[in-house]
């Protein structure tokens, strides 16, 4: 029979039980020997490639585990650590994959500094992320990759496909996780929308982020906290109370190891996402100017799998499936709501029963090691895409 913590018993008052004194003080004796109670140690992996703020990885499999179907490649967003993907062992979608023999692969972009300043989203687009994809069918032994984008790295990685630029790419899926579309729909930026447009460029931001060369990582940090202001509010009491559970303490862990860890942003990309995304909201119309051309997601012709978090408020439901009627050449385009909030999404606790189980399906359900039809040859296709569910914890 299960032992039901004292504090969630209605009316049983405020003491702790005698199970709940002991694993607090073995929480609290683990913290002061050992530091923490999470296990932050990532998974054991090798650079396969890299160039200018491109570093490929490949995760090594664990023990006597064999690699065998097509692999992923996770593609990191700007200004997050790899650690996005890898948060904590036992709450880390790369050891998700790895123990279950799935090629493994991870693009980051390492530190970012004052002298990157001019590079553009064009860098990304046109240059990190399609010579990724390329590297890893490659070292996969030419197998099409699934590509897996959180947040900024989704967006990414929709306008590298969108792109005919980027030429026949071998991709055999794109999921996308927590991307908003249509900023307008965003609760955060919703007050400072007017002011956005009534300085029309010359407002502090600007002016802030072309002094500084991009958005430094203390700023950076500080907005990411300020996203989830109630819960930095809350998380002494919180802490309190669940002293006594040990999953709870390590997920806290690791997430304040993530965010303390974040990248500045480049000072021209800064300004593209500024002006043209976040100002200008150009995506909610499925379209992007990038330099001298104009990306339009409806170019995507790969089977694309959109997750929205139930609780995201940096990405809420609605912002991120508005893209979903903007890929119409896509074959499949699957939405799915899971429980969480931006980055619990992807890696909190209840990720290991949702979003991870969807994502095993979806790559299954689309690998085969035929290779795609390189984007932009194949003829418009009726779009199909399946309802969105809400996936309980």
């Amino acid at each position: 029979m299960d032992l039901v913590p004292l504090r969630s018993v209605p009316g049983a008052g405020l003491l702790p039980g005698p199970d709940q004194v002991v694993a607090a003080a073995s929480n609290v004796a683990h913290k002061l020997l050992y530091g923490g109670v999470a296990d932050l140690r990532p998974m054991p992996r090798t650079l396969i490639d890299e160039g200018t703020l491109r570093e490929v990885y490949h995760y090594r499999p664990a023990g006597a585990v064999k690699e065998q179907g097509d692999p992923v490649l996770l593609v990191t967003p700007l200004a997050a650590p790899s650690s996005c993907y890898d948060l904590r062992r036992g709450c880390s979608l790369v050891e998700h994959f790895v123990t279950e023999g799935r090629p493994t692969y991870l693009v980051e972009y390492g530190e970012v500094s004052f002298r990157d300043r001019n590079l553009g989203m064009e860098h990304w687009v046109d240059e990190v992320v399609p010579t990724a994809i390329r590297e890893v069918s490659a070292h996969a032994g030419g197998r099409p990759v699934h590509v897996i984008g959180w947040s900024l790295g989704g967006i990414f990685s929709m306008l590298t496909l969108a792109d005919e630029r980027s030429g026949a790419l071998p991709v055999a899926s794109l999921t996308v996780v927590g991307s908003p579309v249509d900023v307008s729909l965003v609760p955060l930026l919703a007050p400072f929308r007017p002011l956005l447009n009534f300085f029309n460029g010359r407002g502090p931001i600007s002016q802030g982020y072309q002094l500084l060369g991009g958005a430094p990582k203390p700023l950076v940090k500080w907005a990411f906290q300020l996203t989830a202001f109630q819960k930095l509010v809350t998380k002494p009491i919180a802490l309190a109370t669940h002293v006594d559970d040990r999953e709870f303490l390590a997920q806290v862990e690791a997430v304040d190891h993530f965010t303390a860890n974040m990248i500045a942003y480049p000072g021209r990309t800064f300004g593209q996402l500024y002006h043209r995304f976040a100002k200008g909201n150009q995506l909610a119309e499925g379209l992007f100017e990038l330099d001298d051309r104009t990306i339009d997601l409806a170019d995507i012709d790969v089977p694309v799998l959109v997750f929205g978090g139930s609780t995201d408020g940096i990405a809420p439901v609605p912002a991120v499936r508005a893209v979903v009627p903007l890929l119409t050449n896509a074959p499949e385009v699957r939405f799915e709501v899971v429980p969480g909030g931006h980055l619990g999404m992807l890696t909190g606790r209840a990720a290991r029963t949702t979003t991870w189980l969807v994502m095993d399906e979806w790559i299954n359900q689309h690998s085969g090691g035929v290779a795609p039809t390189p984007i932009g040859t194949s003829p418009k296709r009726r779009h199909s895409s399946s309802a969105s569910r809400a996936l309980s914890k």
